[in-house]
């Protein structure tokens, strides 16, 4: 059914409200808008090569491979929400401190990894990703590009955006034929997963269970099938299906891509 402009406008008040009133981001039938910005600090970790932010906890792997580049960070547990975070985008800015650049409105980096709790140190002095703090512990690269690096720490504003990227899902497969992990990548939209589901050639839907950080799982006999996924986005709860993904001959340790990705925003109907 088409949808009136002057709808359309009313949906898009009644969004900001959303926005307004909770501070995170406003979604429905896909659309996603960035979220209002909020305090943080953030501190890097590793050198200009990015070499450390290889691995991760999302399990993304080789970053420059698999997509993500330099412009990465590691979430305080706060904000990586046992993994359902990772994929997601946060534009970053650096604010109150001589160490910004002030001529640099922002960063946008993907989450990639976890910036673990510190108990031995206080939040303030050393535990930045302690809960409840909302902390980016960047790649120093992405770091460089807000302040200057030999602050260490710097005070920012950040805030919920949608992720732009290019192609389709990608399916990293481990396991074995009776036990398939796959880890979701290159998504778009709002960058994460909630569920994930397999069809074989010769099965029905089935459902698989989150493992941790960007892998989902399914126990049953999936080998000689060609392999199909369904997925539902955790921000915008919008689910696509990823049809014939795997051949049958598919194997572990082998990456899939798909045609079909979550939308940045509502589709016009």
């Amino acid at each position: 059914m088409a949808v009136s402009l002057e709808h359309r406008r009313l949906l898009l008040m009644l969004f900001s409200w959303m926005l307004i009133m909770t501070g995170k981001p406003a979604t429905v039938a896909g659309l996603f808008q960035p979220s209002v910005w909020t305090q943080a600090h953030a501190t890097f970790y590793g050198d200009e090569s990015a070499s450390a932010t290889m691995g991760g906890a999302c399990g993304y792997g080789n970053l420059f491979i698999n997509g993500y580049g330099k412009d990465t960070a590691a979430l305080s547990s706060t904000l990586f929400n046992d993994g359902y975070a990772c994929g997601t985008c946060y534009e970053i800015k650096c604010v109150q401190s001589s160490a910004c650049f002030s001529n640099v409105a922002y960063t946008t980096v993907t989450a990639t990894n976890i910036c673990p709790p510190n108990w031995a140190e206080a939040s303030d002095k050393g535990g930045w990703c302690n809960p409840p703090r909302a902390h980016f512990d960047m790649s120093k690269p992405a770091f460089m590009k807000i302040a200057e690096w030999k602050a260490g720490i710097v005070p920012v504003m950040y805030r919920r955006v949608g992720c732009v990227r290019s192609g389709g899902l990608r399916f990293s497969f481990q396991g074995n034929g009776y036990w398939l992990l796959v880890y979701v990548m290159n998504v778009g939209g709002g960058g994460d997963i909630a569920n994930m589901w397999v069809k074989g050639s010769r099965t029905g839907w089935i459902s698989m269970s989150h493992n941790w950080g960007a892998s989902y799982q399914a126990f049953a006999t999936l080998s000689g099938q060609s392999l199909s996924f369904k997925a539902t986005s955790y921000t915008t709860k919008e689910t696509i299906i990823a049809w014939n993904v795997a051949p049958t001959n598919w194997g572990v340790g082998l990456t899939y891509s798909s045609n079909v990705n979550f939308s940045l925003r509502m589709r016009e109907s």
